[in-house]
């Protein structure tokens, strides 16, 4: 399936290319935005069984600078990072400290709907009341950077097409709502899904 969202905060875009697996989907997408600066980021996930991040490669782009990333999370549960740095753009270092992520089972895409997702549908929050207190590396968009980041989802309430959960990231919360496969349909203050639509 093809998900397109548009920033309800800035201008920014997102397009990107979902292929299901057992337990879990790899995804292709490109997110377009100005903010920081002019920046053009290509990614490309997979999952492991259970929706738990398996790799993440990205490619960040804008006027005169490229960065490339990988985030990598092993078998046995530990991280491993690499970033590559080409020209001069006023962002910090693509940095990470692996040993940081500690627990973590999955990467949070800076300003993407997409990574939401996963940590949803392992906890059947889509569908069921619950809550979910999780630790996600959270990957700084168009830098690169990788941080630990405590964050919560808790089921509110279902909907004739899918459902509301309310994310929270210190004194940050936000109530999404999804559809019936546990897709971000709208995240106020960041962005609303235009393809397809919510009355698909």
């Amino acid at each position: 399936m093809q998900l397109v969202w548009a920033g309800t905060d800035d201008w920014r875009a997102e397009s990107v290319l979902v292929t299901p697996a057992d337990d879990g989907f790899a995804a292709t997408g490109v997110q377009l935005g100005i903010a920081p600066l002019p920046y053009r980021l290509d990614y490309r996930l997979t999952t492991a069984a259970g929706w738990m991040t398996r790799s993440v490669e990205l490619s960040a782009s804008g006027m005169g600078w490229q960065r490339t990333a990988q985030l990598t999370r092993g078998e046995d549960g530990g991280w491993t990072f690499r970033a590559e740095v080409d020209g001069a753009a006023e962002l910090p270092e693509p940095a990470c400290d692996p040993e940081a992520l500690g627990d973590a089972l999955d990467c949070d895409l800076g300003f993407s709907p997409l990574t939401n997702t996963m940590p949803v549908l392992r906890e059947a929050l889509h569908r069921e009341p619950g809550t979910a207190l999780l630790t996600m590396a959270w990957i700084s968009v168009p830098d690169l950077a990788v941080h630990a980041s405590r964050q919560g989802y808790e089921h509110l309430w279902t909907t004739g097409t899918g459902s509301v959960v309310r994310f929270s990231s210190g004194a940050f919360t936000a109530d999404l709502t999804l559809d019936g496969d546990g897709f971000v349909v709208d995240y106020p203050g960041l962005a609303r899904r235009v393809h397809p639509g919510a009355d698909r």
